[in-house]
């Protein structure tokens, strides 16, 4: 997989406490909670840094990086990719308002609005 690549949340998302989950803007109470390894990616895919930077910032939560932790990573994020969770891009992009930030943070009838002017669909 190429490191040098960005990498950006499709989906919205929920961040309470320690989980994170997808939310529904439409349904913002109803989550799906997603695996710990998954959520710590899908709430760091922010558009502006690439899969080579999210790495090292694992890597650097540790004294000492746990030993496959870049294979862990790897079949995280392609698991993610495959659902259309992430996406890829060459260079830095910037996040719509409703992508840009967990849900209790985000004007609602706004982030409705701007979906539909967007055009936004999950896949």
């Amino acid at each position: 997989m190429e490191k040098t690549k960005y990498f950006y949340r499709t989906i919205v998302f929920t961040r309470k406490g320690n989980k994170v989950a997808l939310a529904d803007i439409y349904h913002p109470d109803k989550t799906t909670e997603l695996e710990e390894w998954m959520g710590i990616v899908i709430s760091l895919a922010d558009g502006k840094h690439t899969l080579k930077e999210l790495v090292d910032f694992m890597g650097a939560q540790y004294q000492r990086s746990p030993e496959g932790l870049e294979d862990t990573l790897t079949s995280v994020i392609e698991r993610l990719l495959e659902g259309k969770m992430i996406k890829l891009s060459e260079s830095e992009i910037d996040m719509p308002y409703y992508l840009a930030s967990p849900i209790e943070h985000l004007d609602l009838e706004r982030a409705k609005r701007l979906m539909v002017e967007d055009g936004y669909t999950l896949h």
